[in-house]
């Protein structure tokens, strides 16, 4: 998944909404498990289901059979582009119905929750909405399945026919945008509070996600000079807690600890 992220976060403005990339993330998604099946629609029929606290499972819905997969996947992408494209409808409304629309089709035999969340970064990133740089969406809807599954069983009801209401699924996923928001919001008031120039470096390099470069700490830290930060980093790096990779431009650093 990390490295799927780094691919996003590195890459999203170059990345084209179209089946054929959305197969290449789920390739990379799956490449160290040398699964056959990466970077390839689903062969056999898949089920959504969802399983309780008490342990029960339930099949909330049945996603197009493998046939009908191809076509369906390059027709949200079609409808999405078109619809951005044109301005016909906000993003923020746009994204969560295009994802809702992917998770009804369930493309994938495995990886279809997963591939949902990163292509919600994607999508996001590439409207300018960049929260999922510092705050991990992942996480976010992790820690509320069930809040998930509520809002997927309400809207899915009548897909198939054309006849859902993908509004649950809108709300849903806004609000754990919005909760990511608030989040980094608080985060961001730490890194502003007094504190020695290493520790607010620190603190900031805590909030990233995946690999980050010195502009990304400066947009975090602006009270800091560049030599305080570059210092910082420098100092971090030597402590173990960060790794440098690249050099000149290309410089990027990841957190170990």
């Amino acid at each position: 998944m990390s490295h799927v992220l780094n691919i996003i976060h590195e890459n999203f403005d170059v990345i084209p909404i179209t089946q054929n990339y959305i197969l290449q993330l789920h390739k990379v998604l799956y490449s160290h498990m040398n699964n056959p099946m990466a970077g390839k629609t689903k062969s056999v029929q898949n089920y959504i289901s969802a399983t309780y606290p008490d342990g029960h499972v339930e099949t909330l819905f049945t996603p197009l059979p493998p046939y009908e997969t191809t076509e369906a996947l390059d027709g949200i992408c079609e409808e999405y582009n078109r619809v951005i494209g044109n301005m016909e409808v906000e993003p923020l409304i746009a994204i969560p119905v295009f994802i809702h629309d992917f998770l009804c089709i369930h493309p994938f035999n495995d990886g279809n929750g997963r591939m949902s969340r990163l292509l919600t970064t994607l999508l996001l990133y590439k409207n300018g909405f960049y929260v999922g740089k510092y705050i991990s969406l992942e996480a976010k809807i992790a820690k509320n399945k069930d809040l998930y599954y509520d809002a997927l069983n309400q809207a899915q009801a009548g897909w198939h026919e054309g006849r859902e209401d993908a509004i649950p699924f809108i709300k849903y996923l806004l609000g754990t945008v919005l909760a990511a928001y608030k989040d980094f919001g608080e985060r961001f008031a730490l890194v502003e509070t007094k504190l020695p120039a290493l520790e607010t470096v620190r603190r900031a390099t805590m909030n990233k996600i995946g690999r980050f470069t010195k502009q990304d700490i400066r947009e975090l830290c602006p009270a800091l000079s560049i030599s305080s930060i570059e210092g910082g980093l420098r100092k971090l790096v030597a402590f173990g807690e960060l790794k440098r990779e690249g050099v000149g431009k290309n410089t990027c650093y990841f957190r170990l600890k």
